[in-house]
């Protein structure tokens, strides 16, 4: 080989292995890195954004609660502001050669399609609601669609106080929503509720469809939420928007509880079975819960909770696989803490009586030593409101407090 062929041969040989080099260096590879095969990808399938907005391999969220990890002190607080800003979800095909996932109702296997899809952007966010000192933080799962409860709620047990006396912070209320349900709905109600948010300024909303299963993902929101903008809030009441709330006997009961206590108390169910008939709203497969009962849970019609025990909350739900069922699944994360759900009489999420048609269900001097009567349509809460704060005469006293 002539010596100018040799020098052409040896240029091109050390411009190759400079730019081996110069890849190698920018994607921060070693050279065994480099030469491997890429990776196939894996059915189409995009990662899924963890809580942190960092990326994850989807198949790490299909875990049983045996393999959750393991809870360790916060050293630092997490972001400083919403910060899932997109949509990035993709369905679990690999479960559809599952034997077990193939046999069951299609509701459920939509559900465990997009388990792993934990959280989503926000629509209306209202960060003041928990500046200053606010002593307690009234917040409210609602529906799009559901105006005269929010309404009703507003006028009533929900009115925002500046001070809760006795030198404690201010009441704050707030509304959490998804989106409507329904396709032919959404642009409409979307525009009456961005409205309804500019007069009131009272609604947190995400980017998910509001639902029976999605009533999971208001909790772990609100959680979170929570941890971000509400490191200071002491107490926080949470309840459905067809419930009846005496704020009096709320404040009086939070008067000697501090918010460093695990203070979880309504109306607790304890050993309560899964339900296994197909033709009830809570009916559980058993592939999805093959456990003979759920850890103790608390009613969601409402419940009351400590601050700092909610925001500690939020981390352990993040161990855990979403849930259908909401108020169960906060069990099951009130488990993981190692925290047990306190039962007070006061709180009645199945009404009084359990016989609907009972008088007691009817009667003002039971609502007014209650804490938590459910359920009430608009008309009947504004008008037992009205009842129990007139010049009432009841010929005894009920002490539940």
């Amino acid at each position: 080989m002539s010596l100018w062929k040799r020098t052409i041969y040896k240029s091109v040989c050390l411009s190759l292995a400079l730019l081996v080099a110069v890849t190698v260096f920018q994607r921060s590879l070693t050279p065994s890195q480099f030469l491997q095969e890429p990776l196939l990808p894996t059915l189409g399938l995009q990662k899924a954004q963890k809580p942190s907005g960092h990326l994850v391999n989807p198949d790490s969220f299909w875990k049983n609660r045996k393999d959750a990890v393991t809870l360790t002190p916060m050293v630092s607080r997490g972001p400083q502001a919403w910060d899932v800003t997109t949509t990035n979800c993709s369905a679990n095909v690999n479960l559809t050669h599952q034997p077990w996932f193939q046999g069951l109702e299609p509701h459920f296997q939509q559900f465990l399609f997009y388990r792993h899809c934990r959280y989503f952007p926000m629509l209306l966010n209202h960060p003041e609601k928990c500046s200053g000192d606010v002593y307690l933080l009234v917040v409210v799962k609602s529906v799009i669609t559901q105006h005269d409860r929010r309404e009703a709620i507003r006028q009533t047990w929900g009115r925002e106080q500046e001070s809760a006396g006795r030198g404690r912070g201010a009441v704050h209320t707030l509304f959490l929503l998804g989106t409507a349900s329904k396709q032919e709905e959404r642009a409409h109600y979307q525009q009456l509720l961005a409205y309804e948010d500019r007069i009131y300024g009272d609604i947190l909303q995400w980017d998910f469809l509001d639902s029976f299963f999605n009533l999971t993902l208001k909790e772990i929101h609100f959680l979170k939420w929570l941890d971000i903008y509400c490191p200071d809030v002491r107490f926080i009441f949470k309840g459905d928007d067809d419930v009846f709330v005496n704020p009096t006997n709320l404040l009086e009961f939070l008067a000697d509880r501090r918010p460093q206590e695990d203070l979880f108390v309504g109306d607790v169910l304890q050993h309560a079975r899964p339900i296994r008939r197909k033709d009830n709203k809570y009916y559980i497969p058993g592939a999805l819960y093959s456990q003979a009962s759920y850890p103790p849970y608390a009613g969601g019609g409402g419940f009351l909770m400590a601050g700092g025990l909610a925001r500690r909350l939020h981390h352990a739900c993040d161990t855990l696989e979403l849930y259908p069922i909401d108020d169960v699944f906060l069990g099951m994360c009130l488990e993981v803490l190692g925290v047990r759900p306190t039962a007070h009489e006061g709180f009645k999420t199945f009404g009084i009586s359990r016989n609907r048609n009972s008088r007691m269900n009817k009667e003002p001097c039971f609502f007014r030593s209650m804490l938590v009567v459910h359920k009430l349509l608009p008309t009947e809460l504004l008008a037992m409101w009205g009842l129990v704060h007139s010049n009432l005469t009841c010929s005894r006293k009920l002490q539940v407090l």
